[in-house]
């Protein structure tokens, strides 16, 4: 059976499948909604930040158990407990947020202001203090709290969905906010066959299932006090490994410390 037959086939249980979604986080933002004021700050940000990844996770076992998409994300799990970390990935797809934060329970996102104000997110994502981007200084100083406090740090240095592939060009920020918390930054591919949910492709277009996302660990660089020359180094990683696509070996399930910028 062909994939564009699958897709034809797939296509009600995926929308399905993304309502469900919805629901759950809807539920969970009025939930939220209560217990923010309610709750010690720490006792809430552990809470939500469980609770969101555990919806996630439970997303991606639905999609993977009706076929309708591949998820090889295991890799993740040997960091699920490390303290201080950032984690850097490429964006190709709308979903690549959730793929990171359903293995990283202890993981915050930077996200953009207006959808602290979105009704499906904007009140967990409080609980769980993530992390606004309205304001670059605000953004650097409580992520970088948030690292000094054991947290981790998702974040995609090309500030949006890949536009030009394999990667945009790197924001500034990333590098910084390493130096001024001196936490590592952990490098994470995301790999993908399918355009869904990339830039410019709509919720409601179905694509050839199943989609296919697979996840690998690259390169840990060491923060530094030249946070401009390691966002080149890093960006410069990032697009040799993806224009080259063939990994080491070891780069599936283990890391590789690059040198340190002096």
């Amino acid at each position: 059976m062909n994939r564009m037959l699958l897709s034809i086939l797939f296509a009600p249980p995926l929308y399905l499948l993304l309502l469900m979604l919805g629901l759950i986080s809807l539920a969970w933002n009025l939930v939220a909604m209560l217990l923010f004021p309610l709750l010690p700050l720490a006792y809430g940000r552990t809470l939500g930040r469980r609770v969101i990844a555990g919806a996630y996770r439970f997303f991606w076992a639905a999609a993977s158990a009706s076929g309708m998409m591949r998820i090889d994300a295991g890799c993740l799990d040997a960091l699920r407990d490390e303290r201080g970390l950032i984690l850097a990935a490429n964006h190709p797809t709308m979903l690549d947020a959730l793929l990171l934060v359903a293995r990283l329970p202890r993981s915050a996102c930077i996200m953009k202001a207006d959808l602290m104000r979105n009704i499906f997110l904007g009140s967990g994502a409080r609980l769980a203090r993530y992390i606004r981007n309205d304001s670059a200084r605000t953004m650097v100083r409580l992520a970088m709290e948030d690292l000094k406090n054991g947290g981790q740090l998702v974040i995609f240095p090309e500030g949006t969905r890949t536009v030009t592939p394999p990667l945009n060009s790197f924001r500034p920020g990333i590098t910084l906010i390493a130096k001024l918390a001196q936490a590592p930054i952990q490098t994470v591919f995301i790999d993908t066959d399918s355009p869904y949910l990339g830039k410019g492709w709509p919720l409601w277009r179905v694509p050839p299932l199943p989609i296919v996302f697979r996840l690998r660990l690259g390169e840990r660089f060491m923060p530094s006090q030249d946070s401009t020359a390691l966002l080149q180094q890093i960006e410069h990683y990032f697009r040799h490994s993806m224009e080259q696509r063939a990994p080491a070996a070891q780069s599936e399930c283990q890391t590789s410390r690059a040198p340190t910028l002096s």
